[in-house]
């Protein structure tokens, strides 16, 4: 089983490996309130991660063992995750009352019901939600499954760099977890809301909807900040690092500002109404009371408030750590810059206090 819901009681790094970097945070818990132990982030070399696919095995390990060395932490054990796109889950109803390794058993020999690979291709797991609300004596089971590859390939990018993968988890769930720490950001009963969070990295835009803090829908789309390096490699005649590097650090000419990233910018809104009108014609809600940005784009300065301002939804950026303590190994002000990209990571290190 994948351990995608398994209970842990030890320190765990959340590691995000996305399409451009790899995202380490450690996170230590004090009564209700949390500290930031250690955080890196490490570039990745160009197209090692193709729209979450993990190509180039020994560059991603490469980048985990230089995160590590950057965040100065002793921990050897990990939570990583795979994209939803590559998991399937679902809902099934089981016999109530028995234990949960009679219940993996039973899953075992009628999953293939429910997934559409040979099993013994297959990575499972389940949690058990609860009583059904048809039928008493059963509980309702959620299953999840994706293709093993997916989680072996993680697992061996993280030994590369003399790790161990204690849970694999799916990046929507590790978002979703992320979200819980944001309700004094969000305010007005924060928890009860319905929360659109768009999460631009560097190739995927992924809208997820959360309504009373659980995720209702979510969609990807091919779109990202890479969209944005390539065009000033392409106007200013720099190298990848070079425009990598600028985006980030700026130094570029008067015309960037006007010429390049406010036309990004716009095409971002673009991005986000769109996915908006794709959850609103699923015809369950037709309104989100929040957007929340998340990934490495959400801090292009000024693009909450053009987001708020042509879709008419208030829109902040994710900051899941406004309410942590920080050892004195992280610098607040660079945490702060990086927290939009950095929920999954927050999300899977949340995983040590199950």
């Amino acid at each position: 089983m994948l351990g995608l819901f398994s209970k842990k009681a030890q320190s765990l790094l959340g590691i995000d490996i996305s399409s451009s970097s790899v995202k380490l945070l450690e996170l230590s818990r004090s009564g209700g309130r949390y500290r930031v132990e250690a955080y890196a982030v490490e570039p990745l070399p160009q197209n090692a991660v193709v729209e979450k696919n993990i190509v180039e095995l020994e560059g991603v390990g490469q980048a985990i063992a230089k995160v590590i060395a950057k965040a100065r932490t002793n921990v050897k054990s990990a939570a990583v995750a795979v994209a939803g796109s590559a998991v399937i889950t679902k809902v099934i109803e089981m016999e109530g009352g028995v234990s949960d390794d009679e219940l993996e058993n039973q899953l075992k020999i009628e999953a293939d019901q429910y997934i559409p690979y040979p099993l013994e291709e297959v990575a499972l797991d389940f949690e058990v939600l609860g009583p059904s609300a048809r039928n008493p004596g059963r509980v309702e089971v959620l299953l999840a499954a994706c293709r093993r590859e997916n989680v072996e390939v993680r697992e061996a990018a993280l030994a590369l760099a003399d790790l161990s993968a204690k849970v694999v988890d799916v990046e929507a769930y590790a978002l979703e977890r992320a979200c819980s720490l944001l309700d004094s950001q969000i305010g007005n009963g924060g928890h009860e809301q319905t929360v659109a969070v768009v999460d631009i990295g560097a190739t995927m835009t992924t809208l997820s909807v959360l309504h009373k803090g659980r995720t209702i829908y979510s969609r990807e789309q091919l779109f990202g900040g890479l969209q944005l390096t390539e065009e000033i490699q392409r106007r200013y005649g720099l190298s990848w690092e070079e425009a990598g590097l600028a985006k980030k650090k700026g130094g570029l000419p008067d015309d960037y500002q006007s010429e390049v990233l406010q036309p990004f910018k716009e095409a971002v809104v673009q991005q986000v109404s769109r996915s908006l009108q794709f959850f609103f014609a699923s015809g369950q809600f037709n309104d989100v009371d929040c957007i929340l940005l998340a990934g490495g784009t959400a801090s292009i300065p000024g693009l909450d408030k053009l987001i708020q301002q042509k879709i008419g939804t208030r829109t902040l950026i994710a900051n899941p750590f406004a309410d942590m303590a920080l050892s004195n190994k992280v610098n607040p002000g660079v945490l702060a810059s990086d927290a939009p990209a950095l929920m999954i990571a927050c999300g899977l290190a949340m995983r040590s206090f199950d």
